[in-house]
């Protein structure tokens, strides 16, 4: 039997996006596969409330049940430490591969390392977030030394409602972030259907997009030992970051 290549990942309990892009995108891995596992989450905003749907206590059990279907990485496919902290997500992967011995990745971390190989240091960001949870973002980025040049968000708070924002919204968005060439843009939130775009926006606007669901699968993949580049038409972070 051909050596599987097994990913888990942590996934928002409203989020309908990422799953079923995830499971597309390694589509062309056929020993490929990915395996989710559920925390509440259901808003994203800066309140107290909200804020503690992301104790590291729910995610760790959701890694643990991952664990049991021996996957070679286990992913955070999530955002949260774009405005709780990058330190946030360090301290999460150390407590997930203490946990179960697995390696453990992030959309954000990944982001970053991506951000760190290629040389990126002014970005363009684009969510469908509130405005505080915008400048928190942007204050974290500019904190680590990133500069975001140009954003836009749709100040919207109930995570359902990501998954519903349509292609044409998403392209417009990423043009108009593109107007101040920044050196990459990001579409920053894996319950936005921004991934399925990448291709024909780089295309289109010159400049390498970097969706966060396809940040974490490119990472997991790493994590264990498969190549990345295998994946065709989901962008040039599959192509061009080794």
């Amino acid at each position: 039997m051909t050596q599987r290549t097994l990913l888990g990942m942590l996934t928002p309990s409203s989020n309908t996006t990422l799953e079923p892009v995830t499971t597309a995108m390694i589509g062309e891995i056929p020993e490929a596969s990915a395996h989710f596992g559920r925390f509440r989450v259901t808003e994203i905003a800066l309140s107290s409330q909200a804020l503690a749907q992301f104790d590291d206590s729910e995610i760790l059990r959701a890694a643990e049940l991952l664990s049991h279907a021996k996957v070679g990485s286990i992913g955070w496919n999530g955002t949260s430490s774009g405005w709780l902290g990058f330190e946030a997500d360090e301290r999460l992967c150390k407590r997930i591969t203490d946990a179960t011995g697995i390696p453990a990745c992030t959309s954000v971390l990944a982001l970053n390392e991506i951000f760190d190989i290629t040389g990126v240091k002014r970005f363009g960001l684009v969510t469908p977030y509130l405005d505080e949870v915008q400048a928190a973002i942007i204050k974290n980025y500019g904190s680590a030394g990133y500069e975001c040049v140009s954003e836009r968000h749709l100040r919207k708070q109930d995570n359902f409602s990501f998954s519903e924002v349509g292609a044409d919204e998403l392209r417009a968005m990423v043009r108009e972030v593109a107007k101040d060439k920044p050196q990459a843009i990001t579409i920053f939130c894996t319950n936005l259907r921004g991934a399925p775009l990448v291709e024909e926006l780089e295309k289109e606007v010159g400049i390498p997009i970097y969706d966060t669901i396809s940040t974490v699968v490119w990472k997991s993949l790493k994590q264990a030992g498969a190549d990345p580049s295998r994946i065709r038409n989901w962008g040039s972070l599959f192509r061009d970051v080794d």
